[in-house]
């Protein structure tokens, strides 16, 4: 009976060993799997590459650029100051003189020498000794475009005289150290004036290179060169910011040269010279002949030399408040 008992018992137990076996047996194996894989993973990757080898020396430098080429902008503007903004305080437009002053007393007054400088087809108002501008064809060296200028009261500002240093620019940068005199030279110098778009202008305001450059990026070059050549003959100094923005245009065009006209303004340029050609040059007639300069209309009528036009001798854009051309009429 216990011999029956006991063969019962390994029957019953018998699957239970076979089928605990092999459940048991995936397992193993696939923890061996996994293991051999990563074995087989890290033995089968790529070693890192080698690092190179140090060199035996630092590495060479950029060759420096040479120094600037004479009588370039470049030049020109390596002897610049670099300083901050001063205060806009004080500034008005008054502090450089009357607007558009005939400072070369050829009986026009600068606006018009200079739209007659660079516009061309240039027509003159009848009358005024070909000094008014009525019409003519602007090329815009800002935007690179032709406008039709016309001259009304809708139609003049499509063409606007642009002062290429801004006179506010000029103002926070040295000019208010400069004399009266020096002043209005700087907003009546042919060389810091340009006729331009009229928008062009506007966008512009009182900006200088670092905030603002012509959209034309083929007249960049000029452009930043004339404002150097203006503020060296005005001892007038650049931000550091500015400075780096002409000197970056002036990388792409290394032998700009120096504007014409760059030379001292007038009063500075007589603080060299001897006594008797500083008498003459502080009249302000001077070479001029006998052309008189008549303080108001009242002078101009007492002359008997009313209505006074553009043109005429002692003529001053200030007697004309209506703008059509004819000074002391009332």
């Amino acid at each position: 009976m216990t011999s029956l008992h006991s063969k019962v018992l390994s029957l019953i137990a018998l699957p239970v060993i076979l089928f605990g076996s092999a459940a048991c047996t995936p397992l193993a194996e696939t923890e061996t799997g996994n293991a051999s894989s990563s074995i087989s993973a890290t033995a089968e990757a790529p070693a890192p590459a080698p690092a190179p080898a140090e060199a035996d020396g630092p590495a060479e430098a950029p060759e420096p650029a040479g120094p600037a080429a004479a009588g370039t902008a470049l030049e020109q503007l390596e002897t610049l100051p670099i300083k901050g903004r001063a205060p806009k305080t004080g500034y008005d437009r008054d502090q450089f003189g009357p607007a558009w002053a005939d400072i070369d007393h050829n009986g026009c007054d600068t606006r018009n020498d200079i739209l007659a400088r660079d516009l061309t087809a240039v027509v003159y108002k009848d009358g005024t000794k070909e000094c008014v501008v009525a019409s003519g064809s602007f090329a815009d060296p800002y935007t690179g475009t032709t406008i039709s200028f016309v001259r009304g009261n809708e139609t003049s500002t499509a063409v606007q005289i642009d002062h290429v240093v801004a006179l506010s620019d000029a103002w926070q940068k040295g000019a208010q150290q400069l004399s009266a005199e020096d002043r209005r030279q700087l907003a009546n110098d042919p060389l810091n004036l340009m006729a331009a778009d009229g928008p062009a202008n506007g966008a512009k305001s009182d900006s200088d290179a670092a905030s603002w450059l012509p959209p034309n990026k083929a007249f960049r070059c000029g452009y930043v060169a004339t404002q150097t050549a203006v503020k060296a003959k005005y001892s007038l100094w650049m931000t550091q910011a500015e400075h780096d923005a002409i000197a970056s245009v002036l990388s792409t065009c290394p032998d700009q040269p120096v504007p014409a006209g760059a030379g001292l303004p007038p009063a500075v340029a007589v603080a060299g010279a001897d006594a008797g050609a500083e008498d003459v040059a502080a009249d302000p007639a001077a070479g001029v002949g006998s052309a008189p300069v008549y303080a108001n209309c009242t002078a101009v009528k007492a002359a008997g030399a009313a209505p006074i036009r553009p043109g005429d001798p002692g003529w001053d854009p200030k007697f004309d408040g209506d703008g059509d051309g004819e000074g002391c009429t009332s």
